[in-house]
């Protein structure tokens, strides 16, 4: 089972402040819409209105474990040893004051919920597989949250990174499901394309429904491959191609090569997509000049927003 961690929303249960008064004033309106009761069992079975979102802005990034990249470099060690990169990470997130955010290659769980807290969001860890977990992060309620929702038990050779489904409640009571996914990295198709046609499978009635959906995460493949086709052919859009500028690629960190890193949407918010690029900058970027410094990791973010321009 995924576990899900609500935190408080004016503190963090570490008693840390917000220090963005947008997310404060945002979080006041959400509270606002959550406290009905029958909430959870609304938001994981009705589809979405076709209403207009309030902004929302939304980043998946493959973190790299938390350890900073390259990580042997002296300095990394340092910010590790010296416990500074979950705060390092968080503010660095916090520029672009996102909603919701999505990790592939998570740190341990004190690590994020650390991150979590910095942020003052709510978080749901999704266990992997193998030694590669995600972590779900959202400024609103995750109502409820589901590791690997095949219905049946994991086959062994699938999912050894990580897939989560979350269900995220809105400002405005709108449920939105949120797919956490880090696929199988391998050249060969093969391990990935049996991993996607499960998660279709799984992901169908809240496509046929109707729901406001996105797909988030490191999938391991590029545009160019019949995996991608898979997922636009069920009906995902990739909010990238549908707005964004460029190549979008979004790894590695010192020079970027290829796009494998996706916010994907579908349903009522697939129609109100604003933005979509990497996030080739700041401490997400390795400086190549400098042979002391370190980039959060080896991946840069992608980030999305849907709903009102303003």
């Amino acid at each position: 089972m995924a576990t899900t961690v609500n935190t408080k929303p004016a503190h963090s249960s570490t008693g840390h402040s917000r220090d963005i008064s947008r997310r404060e004033f945002c979080m006041a309106i959400g509270a606002a819409g959550l406290g009905a009761t029958g909430l959870s069992a609304l938001a994981s079975t009705q589809p979405a209105h076709e209403t207009t979102l309030p902004r929302l802005t939304v980043i998946a990034y493959n973190i790299y474990g938390g350890k900073g990249w390259p990580h042997d470099r002296p300095l990394a060690k340092k910010a590790v040893a010296a416990g500074q990169l979950p705060k390092r990470l968080a503010m660095e997130l916090a520029l672009y004051e996102p909603d919701i955010i999505n990790f592939s290659e998570s740190p341990s769980e004190a690590v994020a919920k650390e991150v979590a807290e910095h942020l003052g969001m709510n978080h749901v860890r999704f266990p992997s597989g193998g030694h590669w977990p995600g972590t779900l992060l959202s400024r609103f309620e995750i109502t409820h949250s589901e590791n690997v929702p095949l219905g049946y038990e994991r086959p062994k050779d699938l999912f050894t990174r990580h897939w989560g489904r979350g269900v995220i409640l809105l400002p405005g009571g709108m449920p939105l499901v949120v797919h956490s996914a880090h696929l199988y990295p391998t050249a060969d198709p093969a391990i990935r394309l049996r991993e996607i046609k499960a998660m279709l499978a799984a992901m169908k009635d809240d496509l046929q429904a109707g729901r406001s959906m996105l797909l988030m995460g490191d999938l391991n493949h590029t545009p160019d491959t019949e995996e991608y086709k898979l997922w636009i052919d069920a009906g995902w859009i990739d909010t990238f191609v549908k707005v964004g500028e460029g190549e979008g690629l979004t790894i590695r960190a010192d020079t970027l090569k290829r796009r494998i890193d996706y916010v994907m949407a579908a349903g009522p918010i697939a129609n109100q997509i604003t933005s979509s690029r990497p996030l080739f900058a700041g401490a997400f970027r390795l400086n190549t000049l400098d042979d002391n410094s370190f980039a959060l990791s080896d991946h840069v973010p992608q980030m999305a927003t849907f709903g009102d321009k303003k």
